[in-house]
């Protein structure tokens, strides 16, 4: 077993609930949550567009391994959507720049392939049709492994899943742990996500006990959810709880409700670098995930954007995924 680098050795490894170290750690600093966050130690995060990312040097030996035609171009084709939520993949204060956790680990990894990092912001639906096509070599942007997916992707993992529920401070719900809590609320949530799942699973917990259906309502855009919680037509909106959490911090007016691990208890849920699958480089993504760990930083990277909690001490290649969705 391989040592466990120092910047890892205080992680908690399982899904668990991470928005209470979060907001120890980040203060209010306005209701702009794309604003520069003023944690507890002094200390702030960089929103700005020059943001200095931790680098890293190539590994021949894993390098050589990354297939020839990406080698060939010399770029790593990575998609992210850059419009979501701080702190994974988000616009810098210039409106313009993408930055967060998701491109700064796919920096590290183009690093340590020898590869220049040619960034795509798109939207969350683009991510798989590139992938898919070969127009990205890959897709870093909060992309949890799910079985159906692993049919047409590989997985490399890096962080572990949870979602949290988010509601207004003063709203007439003040805690969502079990199915039974939503029953009769208006939920918002994002379209073809695991968490819409874990909703839809609980909902029809739900009904089979009798109990009053939750109102879905879907969202894509940011501003469009707050707004529904802020004019009090939604009651909670679920959604991965790092973007969640960042929100509470910095807004001022809401609260985190509850959280769950990704996959909702069923299984472990697994946030992974997607490729193609079977074209060979989620290979050599695993032993540069795995040689960024060891040494150090990765954690460098979760520790500038407050998600140590979301650690994982060893990257693995196509884990169980969220089960296939029941045939209707």
């Amino acid at each position: 077993m391989s040592r466990i680098p120092r910047p890892l050795r205080h992680l908690r490894l399982a899904a668990v609930v991470v928005a209470v170290p979060l907001l120890a750690t980040l203060a209010c600093a306005g209701p702009d949550p794309d604003q520069a966050a003023q944690p507890a130690s002094g200390a702030t995060v960089n929103t700005s567009p020059e943001q200095n990312r931790v680098r890293a040097e190539k590994d021949d030996a894993i390098a050589a391994k990354v297939p020839q035609a990406v080698r060939d171009k010399g770029t790593l084709v990575v998609g992210t959507t850059g419009s979501g939520s701080p702190p994974l993949s988000f616009r810098a204060d210039d409106d313009r720049t993408v930055i967060g956790t998701e491109p700064d680990i796919a920096q590290l990894v183009a690093d340590k392939l020898g590869l220049r990092l040619d960034l795509q912001p798109t939207s969350w639906e683009n991510l798989f049709l590139s992938v898919e096509s070969g127009q990205y070599d890959a897709a870093l942007s909060n992309v949890t492994v799910t079985e159906e997916r692993k049919d047409k992707y590989d997985f490399a993992t890096y962080r572990v899943d949870t979602v949290s529920f988010e509601g207004p401070t003063a709203g007439k719900v003040q805690r969502i742990e079990k199915p039974a809590d939503i029953a009769g609320l208006a939920i918002g949530v994002g379209s073809g996500t695991n968490q819409e799942q874990i909703l839809l699973d609980w909902d029809a917990q739900n009904k089979a006990a009798g109990l009053a259906p939750a109102k879905i309502q879907y969202y894509q855009n940011q501003g469009d959810y707050y707004l529904a919680l802020d004019s009090g037509r939604l009651d909670a909106y679920f959604g991965p709880n790092p973007g969640v959490a960042y929100h509470v911090a910095t807004g001022g007016k809401t609260k985190i409700l509850g959280s769950v691990n990704g996959g909702g208890g069923s299984v472990q849920a697994d946030i992974a670098v997607m490729t193609k699958k079977g074209n060979g480089l989620v290979g050599p993504v695993h032993e540069a995930l795995n040689s960024l760990i060891e040494d150090g930083r990765y954690g460098e990277v979760l520790e500038r954007w407050k998600l140590t909690n979301e650690a994982v001490t060893t990257s693995v290649i196509n884990p169980p995924g969220l089960p296939r969705k029941a045939a209707s």
